[in-house]
């Protein structure tokens, strides 16, 4: 994959050093990446989030950067995702360890580009962690592209947000703060039940952009389809992941860019 015009650079919290991919001028936001790397469908939707206006930090969380997606990568990233201390892809009422190496990112993203605070994006294994980073005041614009963590394999798991209790006071309480979650309607790792949590723990701050994947469905989308914004982004005028596209963008334009 070309990374001509990104910067790459190693950052270290904790005594854990990630490669980063940095690009873009204007307000910060991180998107984390989905199963299995930091693949060329989530370097172009970071391309377009550049495009934008806006300064992306994308971190290599798992798997080889830039790197084409095949089963092969996918099932090995996977199973380590499963067996890693970093993520929390089973347990309810916890929060993955990662997100406090993702939340001092946001806190130098912020340093270094200013404005009001940080946008952050996550999808698949990642969604939930944009949520889970709101416990630091510089994420104001939290992004869950079809959250999927924990596992939807029980009652509990398919209700379960991916973080501790403490941690969701913390959110709760940030009354200022919207939330946006993107997921396909028949996409049966965010199920229903999920996004009825998030409506139930936000209210009307919890903004829902549900895709019909239901067969028949007028665009003909996959009943399987789960990758909203990079493997199924069509990038097609009046189709649903395109307009998905601009409301993420015009959601990180209305809180990172317009005067509050």
């Amino acid at each position: 994959m070309d990374f001509a015009g990104l910067e790459r650079y190693d950052a270290t919290y904790d005594g854990v050093t990630r490669t980063v991919f940095r690009g873009g001028t204007g307000p910060a936001v991180v998107v984390m990446h989905e199963i299995p790397n930091l693949h060329p469908g989530v370097i172009a939707f970071g391309r377009r989030v550049i495009a934008a206006g806006f300064t992306v930090y994308m971190p290599s969380l798992f798997g080889e950067p830039g790197a084409v997606v095949t089963a092969s990568t996918t099932l090995r990233s996977m199973m380590r995702a499963c067996v890693s201390r970093e993520f929390s892809t089973w347990a309810t009422h916890t929060t993955s360890p990662i997100t406090a190496w993702l939340r001092a990112l946001a806190r130098d993203a912020h340093a270094a580009c200013g404005g009001p605070g940080v946008g952050a994006l996550g999808m698949c294994l990642t969604g939930g962690f944009a949520l889970a980073m709101m416990v630091d005041d510089a994420v104001i614009a939290p992004v869950l592209s079809q959250p999927s963590v924990p596992f939807p394999v029980t009652a509990a798991q398919r209700q379960d947000l991916g973080i501790s209790d403490p941690d969701l006071a913390i959110i709760r309480a940030r009354t200022d703060v919207c939330v946006m979650g993107l997921r396909f309607t028949g996409d049966r790792l965010v199920p229903d039940a999920r996004f009825a949590r998030l409506r139930a723990e936000l209210g009307e701050r919890f903004l829902a952009v549900e895709i019909d994947s239901s067969r028949g469905n007028p665009h003909g989308i996959s009943p399987r389809a789960h990758s909203v914004l990079a493997h199924d982004y069509v990038d097609a005028p009046g189709h649903p992941t395109r307009l998905a596209l601009d409301r993420v963008l015009a959601f990180f334009r209305e809180r990172l860019v317009t005067p509050r």
